[in-house]
């Protein structure tokens, strides 16, 4: 007789991965359908101010800036301030030589490199208008964004508003179509969340806009600073919402070395920000305490769902022959970043192999980004990804 408690143990286990990847996205579009947001006919007229934290940014910083004074926002009404982490290249040269024809930027040169959450906490104090858009040098607005995302703030109740990233710069040799995939897919779960409930889980760093009122300083050691902000405005009971239509655009990660190390530093950061926001769990029946559970807190702790699964298909092998054919699947899907490293030096490419590969690798970062947290973040200082 099969053990009960075994093979509850691997339902279980597999359920719940299923739920957070498949289940709950479907969800929401099914309790999605058909709405949209409304919005008032009035024009917000407030100023905007634009945030950049900087850290050798020359091969984007002048396009960033172009990008963004080519907005159809009223050029009045729109300020840069970017703020130079110790940068060691000619980011500054570049922006002052911009400077001398556009009044409307202005330069912080930090002198100690502190990490992007200090630099944004000073670039913030320092904004005039009361909306702030926190934006990252490589990520190039289309001409509406700005309006795009301003617009949701005439309602009085929605406190933060993040942009949709689009991908470019997709290549076969690498990550990059399974890293676009992943985030178009999450683009859409943090439309639907803000739809239903304004609960998106977690701007993307890329491109969001605030109110400038509802800003805490984020903590010096932070890895996630945008997580970090969005949950302190759901805490204040003020909207969080995803934008399809305020469209940038960044290069996605084709290296899966430097996307790995990014993921694991994010993961790490996920853990810091489960330990300031776990009073959300123990209200599950909350919009914000449901998509948290659901969306965020089960994903990070996947890799244990899958030992579990693995461990419990091990010992039923002995009771039935279909546990042995599990197991062996599972171990294939583990192993499977070992065997698209071997077919990519063979110089093959297999889109499913490889998408099967990015969710291992995922996990594994997760699992890296753990030990960190469990070693102890002193500092939000970081490698930026190698920009294409």
């Amino acid at each position: 007789m099969i053990p009960k408690i075994l093979f509850f143990v691997f339902c279980l286990s597999v359920f719940t991965v299923f739920y957070s990847y498949v289940l709950f996205p479907l969800l929401l579009r099914i309790i999605a359908y058909k709405k949209s947001f409304k919005f008032s006919q009035n024009q917000n007229e407030n100023g905007v101010s634009v945030l950049i934290s900087a850290f050798n940014e020359e091969s984007v910083i002048a396009e960033k800036i172009r990008s963004i004074f080519a907005s159809d926002f009223a050029p009045d009404k729109i300020e840069i301030l970017i703020g130079s982490d110790s940068s060691t290249d000619r980011t500054e040269v570049i922006v002052k030589e911009i400077m001398l024809k556009e009044p409307r930027i202005r330069f912080f040169d930090y002198k100690v490199r502190r990490g992007k959450p200090s630099v944004i906490n000073d670039l913030v104090k320092e904004a005039k208008f009361p909306f702030v858009i926190l934006t990252d040098a490589n990520v190039y607005f289309e001409k509406n964004t700005i309006n795009k995302l301003i617009r949701h703030f005439n309602d009085a109740k929605v406190g933060l508003v993040g942009a949709n990233i689009l991908n470019v710069g997709m290549r076969s040799d690498g990550i990059s179509i399974q890293e676009k995939s992943y985030i178009q897919r999450e683009n859409l779960i943090k439309y639907n969340e803000g739809l239903i409930w304004g609960t998106m889980m977690g701007p993307f760093g890329g491109c969001y806009m605030i109110r400038k009122e509802l800003y805490d300083e984020v903590p010096a050691d932070s890895l996630v600073d945008d997580f970090f902000i969005s949950m302190r405005i759901l805490e204040k009971k003020f909207l969080c919402r995803n934008e399809l239509m305020a469209i940038c655009y960044e290069d996605v990660p084709n290296e899966i070395k430097e996307e790995f190390r990014r993921k694991a530093r994010i993961s790490a950061g996920n853990f810091q920000n489960l330990a300031r926001f776990k009073h959300f769990l123990l209200n599950p029946f909350t919009a914000a305490g449901f998509c948290f559970i659901s969306h965020k807190l089960i994903r990070w702790i996947t890799p244990i769902f899958l030992l579990t699964s693995l461990v419990s298909l091990f010992f039923l092998i002995p009771f039935h022959p279909i546990f042995l054919f599990f197991f062996i699947g599972e171990l294939l899907l583990l192993l499977a970043p070992l065997l698209d490293l071997f077919l990519k030096k063979i110089g093959l490419h297999f889109k499913l192999i490889r998408f099967i590969a990015y969710f291992s690798y995922m996990n594994l970062a997760l699992i890296k980004g753990y030990i960190s947290f469990r070693k102890g973040i002193k500092s939000g200082v970081w490698i930026p990804t190698k920009r294409s």
